[in-house]
């Protein structure tokens, strides 16, 4: 056969060559959310045009659906879809402040970073709880859900996999339990995601809503999954710490004892962090502390809380000071994009000045960091072109009219738990958080605001799924990256995963109901 293969000019290396090129990849996000462009520009040509009325505020009135002139997308309405998307137009804002405070935030976490602040944080807790390694799940998964809930923590925690493998495998647990510790953690953070730029800021953004609103409710969703999850993890360690060969990888294990078998550090090294380095942190937590209390619309809350409001007119009334420090500062609790975007280039810079970092180094680590989220942020203008498209092309009303009549009827609470099951398949579509918030919450957002539902739980739903979705889908890099590192086939890994991802399922369900009508 081979040399049948060979006569014909072909060769084997050259079929198994076709093979790879012939094996399917899937496209990124970006080739996604352009074809889904094409695709909805193709249906301005087939869906009738029509549009809705709406109040001062820009909020689309009930009832008050009528038709219009067709108005069909062409090829140069596509490829401005993206750059409208970015810089926004009359009919859509643009993704200009999202886009560049997730660029800031990049260089804010790059600069972080370079000061090895968190790896040496969490170094030091692996080993100041030597010998009662057990206790390092519940308080390792708390600190990686708190990660993940604050600011999107993901890529981060694949340097943690070399270092919690060893120690996990070294008292009696497997790979899963370490995988399981920085996976799952990160993970039902960003489910329950509270102030995650990527997810929460880019749905606040797209429905014209701070990302404060609706703050109270994803804590308490982050209150009750994150322990469901520990508690998963810790009975998994404690039956197999008793009967080792209950271990799912108990086939690898000499295997991965070997593996792994690399220098973990000893009591004579030093783990103590500098006292740089504990100053990064505080600035670090301090930063999202602030961020909390400029995004919480207090006087919303209470009309007697206007402590912010007098402290801050008070501040810059004071002579000299006032001027010094700005009179244009707003008061925390009244702060959008802008302002949370100034809060972490400002603080990025207060971290250069108090770890002594040179000039150089900030803005080497500063752009590497934006760089590192480049994507990101185009990928929010991508991702906006399809709502560009769509109202350019005077079908956004068509859609929401088709979704008024049919939610006619149906409860608060059915219409929510269909969103997050809706935004499940949604997320195994499309990956990327902040793309998928881009790209449909200026519809599910107004559907919401039909069946009476607050556009900050439409938010949570879609968090939620994306969140779960990302547990286990073999598009995250994040999924993948873990597993390869530990060695583990990702069909083990949902074995392991089914139970928790129904008990998490059934949780945010219930959840998402009583939230509705409360």
């Amino acid at each position: 056969i081979d040399l049948q293969i060979s006569f014909l000019g072909i060769g084997v290396r050259d079929l198994q060559e076709v093979k790879k090129k012939h094996r399917f990849h899937m496209p990124s996000a970006f080739t996604i959310l352009f074809i889904i462009i094409v695709i909805i520009a193709i249906l301005t040509w087939i869906i009738p045009a029509g549009t809705y009325s709406t109040d001062k505020a820009g909020n689309i009135i009930s009832g008050t659906y009528r038709s219009v002139a067709s108005k069909p997308q062409g090829i140069w309405d596509v490829f401005m879809a993206p750059v409208i998307g970015m810089v926004g137009d009359k009919k859509t804002e643009g993704a200009i402040s999202v886009s560049l405070f997730i660029l800031v935030i990049g260089g804010f976490l790059g600069v972080v970073n370079k000061t090895d602040a968190l790896n040496e944080g969490i170094s030091s807790i692996v080993h100041r709880y030597k010998g009662r390694e057990k206790l390092l799940i519940p308080i390792l998964m708390i600190l990686f859900a708190i990660g993940g809930s604050t600011y999107g923590m993901g890529e981060e925690t694949i340097a943690f996999y070399p270092l919690l493998i060893p120690v996990m495998m070294g008292v009696g647990f497997d790979s899963l339990v370490a995988v399981a510790i920085a996976l799952v953690g990160t993970q039902v953070g960003c489910l329950a995601s509270t102030v995650n730029p990527f997810a929460t800021g880019v749905a606040s953004q797209t429905l014209n809503i701070s990302p404060g609103d609706g703050l109270g409710s994803r804590v308490l969703l982050l209150i009750i999954t994150t322990p469901i999850s520990i508690i998963y993890v810790y009975h998994y360690a404690s039956v197999i710490e008793k009967h080792p060969e209950k271990s799912l990888v108990y086939k690898q294990r000499a295997a991965d004892e070997k593996r792994f078998a690399i220098k973990v550090r000893s009591d004579d090294d030093n783990f103590q962090m500098s006292k740089r380095q504990k100053a990064v942190i505080w600035l670090f937590g301090l930063t999202f502390v602030i961020m909390i209390l400029g995004l919480i619309p207090w006087t919303n809350l209470n009309s007697h809380w206007t402590f912010f409001d007098s402290f801050t007119k008070w501040l810059t009334g004071i002579p000299f000071l006032g001027n010094l420090l700005g009179h244009d500062m707003a008061p925390l609790g009244t702060w959008y994009f802008n302002e949370i975007t100034m809060l972490f280039l400002f603080m990025s810079v207060l971290i250069m000045w108090v770890y002594h970092m040179k000039e150089s180094e900030f803005m080497d680590a500063f752009m590497k960091g934006m760089a590192d989220f480049l994507s990101v942020a185009i990928i929010v203008a991508v991702a906006r072109g399809i709502q560009v498209v769509m109202n350019n092309g005077m079908i956004t009303g068509t859609v929401l009219h088709w979704g008024e009549t049919g939610l006619h009827g149906l409860s608060q609470s059915i219409f929510i738990i269909l969103t997050y099951i809706f935004y499940i398949p949604m997320s195994f579509l499309i990956p990327s958080t902040s793309g998928l918030a881009a790209a449909t919450m200026g519809i599910i957002g107004p559907l919401g605001h039909f069946a009476h539902v607050s556009g900050s739980l439409v938010i949570t739903a879609y968090q939620a799924a994306s969140g779960w979705v990302n547990l286990i889908t073999p598009t995250s890099g994040i999924v993948m990256g873990a597993l390869a590192i530990a060695h583990v086939n990702i069909s083990i890994w949902w074995k392991w995963m089914l139970k928790l991802m129904i008990y998490l399922f059934i949780v945010t369900c219930v959840f998402l109901g009583i939230a509705a009508v409360l």
